[in-house]
């Protein structure tokens, strides 16, 4: 049975370690696939698109994530790897670990990244819009940073999409 896990917010120092890698041997140990479980259900009870296990104190190279289109599935993602980046665009972002502000951050557009599922089998996923900036945002938070440090004019939302961007990080924050 899945359980809630706590949200760290920024100033904890889980959150600034470069997660460590995950050996592909412990994929099928049951805690490693309760932590999975854990993982998505916290994201979803948030709600939110993706969440990094460092953001749940656990400093692996794993995230969750489920940007709800009918393009892409809910994926894990283990031990990603970058693999294609292309334009750089300009975009409102926040986070359920810097609850209540937004900035502005430069992503890019279209992303494909490489991993290993939940199975320890090979992946690839690539796209772009919400997706890309997911996948891009996860991966920072197993490097130890995050969008504030990238971001420009980090403030209190200003309009009503920033408001809204800013109330679903602070609700996943809880």
């Amino acid at each position: 049975m899945p359980y809630l896990r706590p949200i760290i917010t920024d100033g904890h120092p889980t959150l600034r370690k470069v997660a460590k890698k995950v050996d592909p041997k412990d994929i099928d140990d049951p805690l490693f696939q309760q932590l999975i479980d854990d993982m998505f259900e916290t994201m979803y009870a948030a709600p939110g698109v993706g969440l990094a296990a460092p953001q749940v104190n656990v400093s692996k190279r794993l995230f969750v994530m489920d940007t709800h289109d009918d393009e892409h599935e809910p994926a894990v993602v283990i031990n990603p790897k970058i693999e294609l980046a292309e334009e750089e665009v300009q975009l409102t972002e926040g986070c359920l670990s810097v609850p209540g502000y937004v900035g502005e951050i430069t992503r890019y557009r279209r992303i494909a990244v490489s991993g290993l599922d939940r199975n320890g089998e090979k992946i690839r996923l690539e796209g772009e819009g919400l997706f890309a900036q997911c996948l891009q945002h996860e991966i920072d938070h197993l490097n130890g940073v995050l969008y504030i440090d990238k971001a420009r004019n980090v403030r209190l939302p200003e309009t009503e999409e920033e408001e809204e961007i800013a109330e679903a990080a602070a609700a996943e924050a809880i």
